[in-house]
């Protein structure tokens, strides 16, 4: 089991780097320039990642009144952004890849200092005690290496070398594929037992909940035309397991109730996410006909 959960974390590693690769070989520095310089865009996207959905987290958890760990685990998902599989949504349903990576890593980035307090301060307020104290220089430079690095260097050899990016492309992208269905059957395998242990919980209507709502709040708290703005949405759905799972482990002892749901609130949140991405994909890519205005 040991050596199948580490092939399952090479394997995970090997997608966010490839997918952030893939993104930078279809960036352009003006596009880039045209997300960071949009202010109302960056402000709406930090407003509603940092501050609109881990509130949301904490009224779903109140409202379904999820037991304790349920509750726990739904807080910390809520309060970490920019998971890596926001910048494959954006690939899934055609929309603007080049501000979704973007995106995704600056809220990683934000999200590593703003975890910490966001958490503590709403389980401290839902009388949950506990204090969620994480390394923050861990996470910043784990972002850094897995997410912005690899984006950068696509970034630059779309720039300076532009053949070699185009052709280097598809097969990032295609690996980028093949390790995001088995990072999702790895998800499956691996935590099937406490996502059935969850079934009369309510957690997992929670965590599908949490999704649906992030994506509407994500999309609504965006500007510029649909594809950024449901890209957008996709990037808010998907939050970072990096920043919770460290927190399990620190302030929780990686109690197994708690890691079990975890699971089961990321894996319904990305089963909520998906359908939204694919669905989005198959109204972009069906063919427009035009009304026939002639005569018979």
């Amino acid at each position: 089991m040991d050596t199948l959960h580490l092939v399952l974390n090479a394997v995970t590693v090997i997608f966010i780097v490839t997918t952030m690769l893939a993104a930078g070989f279809g960036a352009t520095v003006p596009a880039l320039r045209g997300v960071f310089s949009d202010v109302p865009l960056l402000v709406l996207a930090l407003i509603a990642n940092m501050v609109v959905i881990p509130l949301i987290g904490w009224g779903l958890g109140a409202l379904l009144s999820l037991p304790s760990t349920s509750f726990i685990a739904l807080i910390l998902v809520a309060s970490s952004p920019g998971g890596p599989f926001g910048a494959k949504l954006a690939m899934i349903q055609k929309g603007d890849v080049v501000g979704g990576a973007a995106m995704q890593v600056l809220l990683a980035s934000v999200g590593s200092l703003t975890f910490g307090p966001t958490a503590n301060g709403i389980l401290t307020a839902a009388d949950v005690s506990t204090n969620v104290s994480l390394d923050v220089g861990a996470l910043v430079r784990t972002v850094a290496l897995l997410q912005l690095v690899p984006f950068a260097i696509g970034l630059l050899m779309s720039h300076y070398a532009p053949d070699t990016a185009r052709s280097w492309h598809p097969a990032a992208a295609a690996v980028s594929n093949i390790t995001f269905l088995i990072v999702l059957a790895g998800m499956l395998l691996g935590n099937w037992q406490d996502v059935v242990n969850l079934l009369g919980s309510l957690a997992l209507l929670a965590g599908f909940l949490l999704a649906v709502a992030a994506f509407a709040v994500g999309t609504l708290l965006a500007t510029g035309p649909p594809t950024r703005r449901t890209t957008m949405g996709s990037v808010a759905s998907i939050r970072n397991a990096g920043p919770a799972l460290a927190a399990i482990g620190l302030a929780f002892g990686d109690q197994p109730a708690v890691l079990g749901a975890l699971a089961g609130v990321l894996l319904s949140g990305l089963a909520a996410a998906l359908p939204i991405a694919t669905l989005l994909s198959g109204r972009r890519s069906a063919p427009r006909t035009r009304p026939n205005t002639g005569s018979q």
